[in-house]
């Protein structure tokens, strides 16, 4: 015995190297605790990798409909309600329609875009300016949960340019 302590020290201390060598090796429970922590943190990490999913399909959405509006147009000549219907009826979402309505124009095809022109004139190559329509889409999109540090909802916008004369 050493000096110095005590009965009750001596009996603590055989408690504690029986405690440890009782359940010091035994792992009865980890996988739970463990479980318990993981799994939250999983479930966030599936929401909103499925919320950036479903995000990505609705600009995908947004982006067809915009292309249906133009085909139509192509297809049908230019009708701004038609086209804004065509717009809306291309996918099942409530969340799109064609905003701003779709425009018409006459214009010139440049290296960089489009460029306006009036009706009937002529291009720097030489060419007459053709017809255009611009059919823009426009759909909104709401996160399935609140994350603090990004917006709750977007607004995704397109627009497509399609030559029609």
């Amino acid at each position: 015995m050493k000096p110095g302590r005590t009965g009750g020290e001596r009996r603590s201390r055989r408690r504690g190297l029986f405690l440890r060598r009782r359940f010091g090796d035994d792992a009865r429970g980890v996988a739970a605790i463990e479980f318990g922590v993981l799994v939250p943190l999983l479930s966030l990490m599936v929401v909103s990798v499925t919320d950036i999913g479903l995000a990505i399909y609705r600009k995908m959405q947004v982006e067809g409909s915009s292309q249906a509006g133009v085909e139509y147009a192509i297809a049908h000549g230019f009708d701004a309600n038609a086209i804004s219907t065509a717009v809306a009826a291309a996918t099942n979402s409530s969340a799109i329609s064609a905003s701003p309505v779709p425009i018409k124009f006459c214009g010139c095809a440049t290296s960089s875009g489009v460029t306006s022109m009036t009706c009937g004139g002529t291009c720097p190559g030489g060419g007459m300016a053709g017809t255009y329509t611009i059919v823009s889409a426009q759909g909104s999109y709401s996160t399935i949960i609140n994350y603090q540090i990004v917006p709750n909802s977007y607004v995704i916008s397109t627009q497509s340019t399609a030559r029609l004369q």
